[in-house]
């Protein structure tokens, strides 16, 4: 087996010698994952928000003052771009199952990992953030950034609100696949709605060191350790060094058989629920890009779901970033088309048949600017922010929609006397099948302006 040299300095530096010993002998060996469908597949319910709820998915769920999902947004619930047939992004994730079921087989013959794409975006907070040790007050939790249904239920951020549940299912290896929603910037690689996949690998005592000689002696815990760089508290340098090599082994594969060879390096990095934390990156056309994050699982989270027993890695990565690449898609918009142009390039009769996309007439952009004071405030009366830019991004959307290409700060101004902050973007229009007409933005703009006053408490300066 080689491996791409940038993975050997991370597995050089051991202080015991017999890690070295280890590593030369260890190879995974586990069971055939659970099968067990936790959701069907079927026509998505209408999503839509009224007055005092929200239906999503065919279920209701209480308004309250957290509710911030917009009508916009919940049309996108139940899209599913990632399951429909011969849509990029569809391609990427069956490229990526089809690499896992061939490369990894169980001892039933059976592929070791399942794959779980239909799970409903719609989790609680508790899935979202508490299950993957993120802490009350951290930020990410900030309404600002998230889509919150009430203040208990949410749309997921990430795929990884399932991890938890998934694992005390009783699965040991498994992969995930969905769309995940948060407020953003707006831009051609940023959207509110995007697709992630993440996959999750346990192994007992017996699994890791099965192959190692006299690796009946080892364990996977110690008593007393303490979290260095290197591990948790609880793990072995032993155990961890090989969970490590497993993750990176399977990791440069991965992107190995979607890039061809080339280079690849790891940057040390940190995430609530892995210690230690990986992100990878690829020369990609001459230039470095992270393509994934990664880690050694956090034992607390194991513990919680019923796996204290087992040692853990996990990765995730974009689906969108990937297909974008690999394609060369020039707009993250351009996934929600229905242009025919678009999706019929896409339909290729083997998924690992290579696609150029090829760019559409680029219909020409209109920018209108905005201008506005803001609120004097820095709290409102329910104690959040009076104004964030997410917010104002997000108002965007609501009522331009993929109409809008970009939106950028261009000036932030501070009165010298009062100390007033006023705040100007620039709106770049584009429509991805047609030429718009200025009368036709303007109408747009107009709304914008209007809402921004009536909803966000700014003073327009227009």
């Amino acid at each position: 087996m080689i491996f791409a040299p940038s993975v050997l300095p991370y597995l050089q530096p051991w202080p015991r010698p017999l890690l070295r010993h280890l590593l030369s002998e260890f190879w995974p060996n586990g069971c055939a994952a659970s099968w067990r469908r936790l959701s069907t597949k079927g026509h998505a319910p209408q999503s839509v928000i009224g007055q005092d709820s929200a239906q999503v998915l065919g279920q209701s769920y209480p308004r309250d003052d957290f509710t911030n999902v917009t009508p916009k947004i919940l049309e996108k619930v139940g899209r599913n771009l990632h399951n429909q047939s011969h849509h990029p992004l569809w391609l990427i994730k069956e490229r990526i199952k089809a690499h896992f079921y061939s490369s990894y087989i169980g001892r039933s013959g059976n592929p070791l990992f399942s794959i779980h794409d239909n799970l409903s975006p719609v989790v609680t907070t508790e899935q979202n953030f508490d299950s993957l040790l993120i802490p009350p007050g951290h930020p990410s939790r900030k309404r600002g950034d998230n889509y919150y249904l009430n203040r208990t239920t949410m749309l997921r951020a990430h795929t990884s609100a399932h991890q938890t549940d998934l694992v005390r299912s009783g699965l040991d290896a498994f992969l995930l696949a969905g769309d995940v929603y948060r407020r953003d910037e707006i831009d051609a690689s940023h959207y509110p709605v995007f697709h992630q996949m993440e996959g999750v690998r346990l192994f007992s005592n017996r699994q890791l060191f099965s192959r190692v000689q006299n690796g009946g002696e080892l364990s996977l815990f110690e008593r007393g350790g303490r979290r260095s760089p290197e591990k948790q508290e609880t793990h072995t340098l032993e155990a961890v060094k090989l969970v490590e090599f497993d993750l990176k082994r399977t990791l440069t594969q991965l992107v190995s058989y979607l890039f061809g060879a080339g280079e690849i390096r790891w940057v040390d990095c940190y995430f609530p629920f892995t210690h230690p934390s990986f992100e990878m990156e690829v020369r990609f056309q001459g230039n470095w890009m992270e393509v994934l994050g990664c880690g050694v699982m956090e034992q607390e989270l194991l513990n919680s779901a019923g796996a204290g027993d087992k040692l853990g890695w996990a990765f995730g990565l974009g689906l969108e970033r990937l297909a974008m690449v690999l394609y060369s898609i020039p707009d993250i918009r351009l996934f929600w088309s229905q242009d025919e142009r678009f999706l019929k390039q896409f339909r290729v009769q083997d998924i690992h048949q290579p696609v150029c996309f090829q760019t559409l007439s680029k219909y020409p952009p209109l920018h209108n600017d905005i201008s506005f004071w803001l609120p004097n405030g820095k709290e409102s009366e329910a104690g959040r922010e009076s104004f964030t830019e997410n917010d104002f991004y997000e108002l965007v959307r609501s009522i331009g929609g993929d109409l809008v290409e970009k939106v950028s700060l261009v000036d932030n101004f501070t009165h010298p006397k009062t100390g007033r902050r006023s705040h100007c973007y620039r709106i770049i229009y584009r429509h991805m099948e047609r030429t718009l007409t200025q009368q036709e933005v303007q109408r747009v703009h107009q709304q914008i302006e209007q809402a921004a006053e009536s909803e966000l408490g700014v003073q327009g300066r227009f």
